[in-house]
């Protein structure tokens, strides 16, 4: 374990472990941003022993590594100094290694799979508390917080429930999905009640630099959203011709390779036709890019994997729910079937475009986060060479999910 930029007035992590104060301590990740911020300064309003605490993920000479973002070097400086006038500790502990192999190898395995990776789910359970939760088993902290928009409940039989952030903007909760109750009954969300203008206003009290700071919405380590030019910057891709065609299997052009492109992409294909065309499928096993119309990319039914609930360990039956596919989908009424192996199929009331393999699929109650899962390949276009029906455009046929 390495840790990095300890000020010289801080004392070592052994006075730190032993030090015997009745305060519950707790580890706040900071990112360098406002709300990670105000976060650190109302948990120490409300009388908690701070430690600001920022995880460094990648190595000095890393070509992908902003300035300002993830945990580039102003990003570094401005936590720092949000510790140093908040009076906390503060520690850069060298987490590279860890990110490298399940944040960032996962984001390479999914694009070359064909699916749409989702790293902030990942480095949320692995990362802010997996690996910061051990950090906080050696300092002696009871907790873990961050600066999430997300709100936690105690239920009378001691279970964790997670909910939605009281600002309908800026809730996070879909990114915490994943989050098992081990790791729940260790979190803080200070900002669970709060709006971003709230979250301003605590910095602007505390005369925090970061109060004003402006955020950011793309992958922390893709600071130029350019996610293609990155994992070939870092070597975990190369181009590879194939073919794009329609669902028909008609030949419509050429690509590099099926990982620049997702489920329902349609500038950057390439291709000339008289109406616009979608991505629909991405087939890793003959390198094909299909695309089609946009009405061949409504489902109304998947699978998902991986799944994890929160109020229960298994739901008890059939559930009806709201689901949303993406952080920025809206939310659409399903009923939820589980099934065997972690499993669950979703059966939409109304089909939803560009429902996309490899992104989560989260369910909600009102407030109440249920739990989620990770959306698989589900619809095949497969070529044919007959003509399509009157009427028809799609060749929407079940295969077998390949993740």
């Amino acid at each position: 374990m390495k840790f990095f930029g300890i000020r010289e007035d801080m004392p070592n992590l052994q006075e730190i472990s032993s030090a015997k104060n009745k305060k519950p301590r707790v580890l706040v990740g900071m990112s360098g941003g406002v709300d990670s911020s105000a976060a650190a300064a109302l948990l120490l309003e409300q009388g908690y022993d701070v430690v600001g605490v920022t995880l460094k993920l990648w190595p000095q000479d890393c070509v992908s590594r902003a300035e300002d973002k993830c945990c580039g070097p102003q990003a570094v400086t401005d936590a720092r100094a949000v510790c140093h006038k908040l009076g906390i500790p503060y520690y850069l502990i060298d987490e590279a290694a860890e990110f490298q192999a399940k944040v960032i190898g996962y984001f390479a395995r999914e694009y070359k799979a064909g699916r749409t990776p989702n790293p902030c789910v990942l480095c949320n359970q692995n990362l802010k508390f997996g690996r910061l939760i051990n950090r906080a088993d050696q300092l002696g902290a009871d907790y873990v917080a961050t600066g999430h928009f997300a709100r936690l409940e105690r239920r009378e039989d001691g279970r964790i429930l997670l909910k939605r952030g009281r600002d309908p903007r800026k809730d996070q909760s879909y990114f915490l999905f994943s989050l098992r109750q081990e790791q729940l009954r260790r979190a803080l969300f200070p900002l669970g009640d709060k709006t971003k203008a709230d979250t301003r206003e605590v910095a602007r009290g505390c005369q925090l630099k970061t109060a004003d700071k402006q955020e950011s919405m793309e992958i922390c380590f893709v600071p130029d959203d350019d996610y293609g030019k990155f994992l070939q910057q870092a070597k975990l891709l190369e181009k590879h011709r194939g073919e794009i065609v329609d669902v028909r299997g008609r030949l419509l052009g050429y690509h590099d390779g099926i990982e620049f492109y997702t489920i329902g992409q349609r500038r950057g294909l390439g291709i000339s036709s008289p109406k616009p065309l979608f991505v629909l499928e991405l087939d890793p096993d003959t390198n094909r890019v299909v695309v089609g119309e946009d009405s061949c990319l409504l489902r109304d039914e998947f699978e998902i994997q991986g799944c994890n609930w929160i109020p229960f360990e298994e739901p008890p039956g059939a559930l009806e729910a709201n689901v949303k596919l993406r952080y920025n989908h809206p939310g659409a009424p399903s009923t939820l079937i589980p099934l065997e192996g972690g499993r669950a199929r979703v059966k939409l009331h109304a089909p939803q475009r560009a429902i996309t393999p490899g992104q989560a699929a989260v369910f909600y109650q009102d407030d109440l986060v249920l739990g989620g899962g990770w959306i698989e390949a589900a619809q095949s276009f497969r070529p044919r060479s007959e003509p399509p029906a009157a009427g028809e455009t799609c060749n929407n046929s079940i295969a077998s999910p390949t993740r």
